[in-house]
């Protein structure tokens, strides 16, 4: 039996607000991910991958589009922003377009009270759209500046479960897609 190759996952983290505590919960995220077998982690942060919101050929916009086409699969982590979610993440997903057909994606969010749920509700009909697999397990993070301590770790117990649901389903979703595109391309 011949081994199988780690799925590589970006993660990418979506929100590009002054202030903001995503990199605290990707932080935790990523640290997980890299923990669990069968995967190689790439992080974006879009904070750092400035895309023309026109959408014009850039360097930045070549070098995204490299990183999304190498994956197998995503995860977003996003904040939700007035009921929806960033526009950044919004800008990566419409810089690329066949790079993202029939691979998976998983979410991780945080907010408020909705922990960030209605801006992956949202997504899941984007990602849906560009021909990916949106996988059925979140992560999320309800009133999120009370859920980690000074060195971005976190108790809640459901948080940390549905990460590891969610990074088996991704890693299955991949594997899965990765030989199918092998053996025959996307119809999409």
């Amino acid at each position: 039996m011949t081994a199988v190759a780690p799925v590589r996952v970006e993660i990418i983290i979506g929100s590009t607000r002054v202030g903001r505590i995503a990199p605290v919960v990707a932080g935790w995220f990523v640290e997980r991910a890299r923990a669990y077998p069968g995967i190689d982690v790439g992080v974006i942060d879009l904070a750092e991958t400035p895309l023309p919101q026109d959408f014009a050929a850039s360097p930045v916009t070549d070098g995204f589009r490299d990183r999304i086409a190498r994956a197998d699969g995503f995860v977003a982590v996003t904040s939700e922003y007035n009921h929806g979610y960033p526009a950044a993440l919004k800008t990566a997903f419409d810089s690329v377009k066949h790079e993202w057909r029939s691979k998976p994606i998983g979410f991780v969010s945080y907010g408020g009270l909705s922990g960030g749920l209605r801006a992956t509700e949202q997504l899941r009909q984007v990602v849906a759209e560009l021909h990916m697999v949106s996988v059925r397990q979140g992560v999320s993070f309800h009133q999120v500046r009370k859920q980690f301590d000074a060195e971005g770790q976190t108790a809640d117990g459901a948080a940390i479960d549905s990460a590891n649901r969610m990074l088996a389903q991704l890693v299955w979703w991949a594997e899965s897609v990765r030989a199918q595109r092998a053996k025959d391309p996307y119809p999409g």
